[in-house]
């Protein structure tokens, strides 16, 4: 078994379990449901496409919040394409300035080929929605241990801001929601996350048992090297 890690972060994030109608709420931490699209959005696979989803909804998933980050509400409004009529305002929840690790355990091919994807996606990752691009790459990197493991040893991911804020109250645990194994004791919670389609015509989840645990607060991962970067260098190179 191996175990492909993530690093989810971005200005906004959202990941919706039960959101309905004009209210859509987020959960505290990344769902498996959210986190399986962004990877079958990698590899480009057909959101009615049950057949190749069913091995990445099989693989056993796990979460780590490193920085919580703050729950805001945002209004939207919309109007009919055909009609031009107003539609009914809604509300947006989302997790601003949150990272997290996520994790997802199953066998080395299946798992190579999603890192291989992360790389040179077929669609762009993003965080539960659209609107919510990460603000670094997602990948990091494949481990051949256990999901358990692999959430205790992955060096903290928090931002450089949010450990400088930090620096003389370190938090001593990080708190991990995981995927159960069968009779397991601890405080568990069902979580209506487990895809089984994403069709349009029948989007369709499943339960499954989420274990919340904490563990001891680990290395901190290396400050990211900041890249000269100027979003005008495509145009200029696509005018050339």
């Amino acid at each position: 078994m191996s175990v492909l890690t993530l690093r989810l972060a971005g200005p906004l994030q959202s990941w919706g379990a039960a959101s309905r109608f004009t209210r859509r709420t987020t959960e505290s931490a990344p769902t498996k449901s959210g986190v399986i699209g962004l990877l079958a959005a990698a590899q480009g696979i057909d959101r009615g496409d049950d057949a190749r989803l069913a091995p990445l909804a099989a693989l056993r998933f796990g979460v780590r919040i490193d920085q919580p980050g703050t729950r805001i509400r945002d209004f939207q409004t919309a109007h009919h394409a055909a009609t031009g009529q107003s539609m009914p305002l809604s509300e947006r929840f989302y997790l601003a300035d949150a990272v997290f690790v996520a994790a997802l355990e199953g066998d080395h091919p299946l798992l190579a080929d999603l890192n291989d994807a992360l790389t040179h996606p077929v669609y762009p990752p993003f965080l539960g929605r659209r609107s919510c691009p990460p603000a670094q790459p997602v990948d990091l990197g494949l481990h051949d241990t256990t999901l358990e493991t692999a959430l205790q040893q992955v060096p903290w991911q928090a931002s450089a801001w949010y450990r400088r804020a930090h620096r003389t109250r370190l938090p001593q645990t990080l708190t991990v929601l995981r995927e159960a194994t069968p009779g397991e004791p601890g405080a568990a919670q069902d979580l209506r996350d487990q895809p089984l389609s994403f069709s349009a015509a029948h989007r369709r989840h499943a339960l499954r048992t989420v274990i919340t645990t904490t563990v001891p607060l680990p290395a901190t991962a290396p400050a990211a090297r900041a890249v000269e970067h100027d979003p005008f260098d495509a145009l200029e190179e696509e005018n050339s």
